[in-house]
């Protein structure tokens, strides 16, 4: 099964979906397709479509799904990888209106570079990179939230 996650932003991502639909139907996706479509109002007879879930049915879905395509959104990208995941990232952009701003282009390529997505950027091939997630072996995540707090905690201990 294939996830989709559009996240919760309240701006439309149809072109993502455009793009899953358009590859269904050239029939380099035969698997089951599920979206968590947030904000975006789209019909298809090939996809299941949610609006917004719940956190229990959405962690579900991410165990079964095989692949994620999702948003370039923060959170997304790491409660993936937290489950490991293979994720293709397509970031949302400004001049269609899908974000305020491009900063997602930046997430995508830090994550990128690490080696713990495959991105998928709009003048690239879906189809192409539908065959590379195959055998993509995606690098294995490593939360730098402890060292961070200590930091923080550190940080905050010298100031008193």
């Amino acid at each position: 099964m294939i996830l989709v996650l559009l996240g919760t932003q309240d701006k439309s991502f149809k072109r993502l979906l455009d793009k899953v639909e358009e590859q269904i139907n050239l029939g380099n996706i035969k698997e089951k397709v599920v979206v968590q479509a947030g904000y975006t109002k789209y019909n298809s007879y090939n996809m299941e479509i949610f609006d917004l879930i719940s956190n229990d049915k959405l962690n579900k879905l991410m165990d079964d799904a095989d692949i994620i395509i999702t948003h370039g959104g923060v959170g997304s990208i790491i409660e993936s990888l937290k489950k490991n995941k293979k994720i293709i990232v397509c970031p949302r952009l400004k001049k269609y209106n899908e974000h305020t701003n491009d900063h997602q282009l930046q997430i995508v390529e830090s994550f990128s570079k690490k080696g713990y997505i495959i991105p998928y950027y709009e003048n690239d091939d879906l189809g192409k990179i539908l065959k590379e997630i195959k055998d993509f072996k995606p690098r294995k995540y490593r939360s730098n939230t402890k060292n961070m707090i200590n930091t923080l905690e550190n940080y905050i201990d010298s100031i008193i």
